[in-house]
């Protein structure tokens, strides 16, 4: 009996399905282990120089804000803290002191060293260890979300925590920019897949 036209392209559906999982299955043989769906965002993550003003939607920002929360610290005392600036109003006031490429959403990320773990043997404080721990996640999973980013350090933090004084009682430790890239300088540079090779920054013992 013939098959209805429905079926047919039921029929058709399936077959793109099945191509696109052997297409996926292919990828992911890079890797021994799991998938390499994590290792293509290490690599495609970039320094947005270049945002638009379209806002980040509250369900990526708050999906963002958990991967930071989710952070290991030592001992786990988890002397960081997350400052979203997203408000016109608390933008300009920061954008006096470092324009943040154009981003619509700016999260600095904070520390207390009187909170954090330290190294009996030699008085190493983890503060920011911690804090650059906590933003690696915000920017990964920022770069999961489909959101270009970029991990702002030179900045003054006694001019932060002027124009901004809810950060007064923390150092600040680095700036992220976040938002969809704009046209030209958005885009990588020619410095993005420059890196070291393995041999010459692994020593195997």
């Amino acid at each position: 009996m013939k098959k209805n036209f429905l079926s047919r392209i039921s029929d058709i559906a399936k077959i793109g399905n099945r191509a696109t999982f052997s297409d996926v299955e292919q990828k992911i043989t890079k890797y021994e282990y799991g998938s390499d769906a994590f290792m293509q965002i290490l690599a495609s993550r970039y320094s947005c120089h270049s945002f638009t003003k379209y806002p980040v939607s509250d369900s990526k920002l708050n999906m963002i804000l958990e991967a930071g929360r989710l952070a290991p610290s030592a001992s786990n005392l988890q002397p960081t803290r997350i400052w979203a600036v997203r408000s016109e109003e608390a933008l300009a006031r920061l954008r006096t002191v470092h324009p943040c490429y154009g981003a619509p959403l700016v999260l600095i990320v904070g520390c207390r060293n009187e909170e954090a773990w330290v190294r009996e043997c030699d008085g190493i404080n983890s503060a920011k260890t911690d804090a650059a721990i906590v933003l690696t996640h915000l920017m990964l999973t920022a770069t999961d979300a489909g959101l270009a980013n970029m991990w702002i350090w030179d900045f003054n933090p006694s001019k932060i925590r002027e124009v901004l004084p809810e950060t007064r009682e923390h150092g600040i430790y680095a700036l992220l920019a976040v938002g969809y890239p704009a046209d030209g300088a958005g885009s990588p540079t020619e410095l993005h897949d420059v890196r070291k090779p393995v041999g010459e920054i692994v020593t195997y013992l």
